[in-house]
């Protein structure tokens, strides 16, 4: 087979006209398919819903500690919940603080606190000319939403197949005190599905800020998002890496149910040092009497330990692995060997990350929205929405049921061979 660049102009626009006739086709059906967001289907939601069964008005709502959990209290989660939050991600219980129902208002929460009044003593933010985070791209937007919200200078930092560019990374914090955080997705990264290694971690452990309240903030979302029930990722845990490097307050780690149990009413952790901890509980202490004590109970009895958890999330797995499957079989069978596009399979985690020709990204979203097939906004993945080659795409699987999934597929690669022959043909 060919690829697009080596055709001549005559093949490629015989090719083009055949598309514009699919093309047209689906304009005309009127669809409304959606692959922006990873957003649970109904069919894993549904795994979920025995767990509204657990606590009735019967129930005892005693917690291990004696706590009752219909009443105040509980600043930082009954211990039950701190133990399955620090098991799901590898810690231990007393590192934990058990929040609400994301761990996107955590990581807001912890910019907005350094900001109003500084990290463990250190200068509010506030008061600083500059304040720089670093941006492994492509990466999840609603990370740099966060600190585009509260005017923090974003740095984009490649990604490479074992993590962000370390060199790069330690050059930077160990250097400049104005950089003052890092984002990281570990395990299953948003949107590439990419592994921290060893060495990366321990990496990160080992840095030397300039900044004495520099912080990592390491969302493992996707902790225990597998696809298959071999080759499973594992991570070290970088609490204890950073422990055992004289780094023990370095890391903000942030991790929920939100994809396990329900989306919008799971429960959330802080996984950190007792200093970190200790210095939290100031804000939170005034911030709130306590978080939903009962919805971490139900929690608890339902998924039990972290074997429940893992049970739970192979019947997510198996709902999950046949869209990735499709998704990614349709883009080896219409797109592989064409020269115009390349994709990682991941093994866990909830997006397949695209990666078009340069200068292409944004045509393929447009066209894919006017045949009715919403996707992520092309730039999504980079900090002000900015890929400056126009060319990563994220994919989200999860939500649509399958023939849904598979018709916006066939028509996501329709929209890439348009685009690619359009920008081929421009440059020959």
């Amino acid at each position: 087979m060919k690829s697009y660049e080596e055709m001549s102009k005559e093949e490629l626009y015989e090719i083009k006209e055949g598309l514009e006739k699919e093309y047209a086709k689906y304009k005309g059906m009127g669809l409304s398919l959606n692959m922006a967001r990873g957003k649970p289907s109904a069919a894993q939601l549904d795994l979920s819903m025995p767990m509204l069964d657990v606590l009735g008005s019967d129930s005892d709502m005693v917690a291990s500690d004696g706590a009752d959990c219909r009443n105040y209290g509980g600043l930082d989660g009954i211990p039950e919940a701190k133990q399955l939050i620090a098991d799901m991600v590898g810690s231990k219980p007393e590192n934990v603080i058990v929040y609400g129902n994301a761990s996107l208002n955590i990581m807001y929460d912890a910019v907005s606190r350094s900001f109003t009044h500084g990290v463990m003593g250190n200068t509010p933010w506030c008061k600083l000319d500059k304040v720089k985070f670093l941006c492994p791209v492509p990466g999840y937007d609603r990370h740099f939403a966060i600190t585009e919200f509260f005017g923090v200078e974003m740095v984009p930092v490649p990604m490479t197949e074992n993590g962000p560019d370390m060199d790069m990374v330690e050059s930077l914090v160990n250097s400049d005190e104005t950089v003052k955080g890092i984002w990281c997705v570990p395990k299953y990264s948003n949107p590439q599905g990419i592994v921290y290694s060893d060495e990366t971690v321990r990496r990160f452990a080992a840095l030397k800020p300039a900044a004495a309240d520099f912080r990592i903030y390491w969302d493992n979302a996707y902790a225990v998002h597998h696809l298959y029930d071999e080759d499973q990722a594992e991570i070290l845990d970088i609490i204890s890496e950073c422990e055992k490097a004289g780094n023990p307050d370095m890391v903000y780690e942030f991790c929920s149910t939100s994809k396990i149990s329900f989306s919008g009413a799971g429960i959330a952790g802080l996984v950190t040092s007792q200093a970190n901890i200790k210095d939290i509980l100031k804000q939170m202490t005034v911030q709130t009497i306590g978080h939903d004590k009962v919805n971490q109970l139900r929690h608890v009895r339902f998924f039990k330990d972290k074997a429940g958890i893992m049970a739970h999330m192979k019947k997510h797995a198996d709902i999950m692995r046949p869209k990735f499957e499709m998704v990614e079989n349709t883009l080896e069978q219409e797109l592989g060997g064409l020269g115009i596009g390349s994709w990682l399979c991941p093994k866990g985690g909830y997006f397949i990350s695209f990666e078009a020709m340069e200068g292409c990204a944004k045509n393929i979203v447009a066209k894919a929205k006017e045949a009715g097939v919403t996707m992520t906004p092309a730039g999504a993945p980079f900090p002000y929405g900015n890929d400056p080659k126009d060319s990563v795409i994220r994919i989200a699987p999860s939500l649509p049921e399958a023939d849904e999934l598979e018709m916006a597929t066939k028509i996501f690669v329709v929209c890439v061979k348009l685009a690619s022959i359009e920008k081929i043909v421009d440059n020959k």
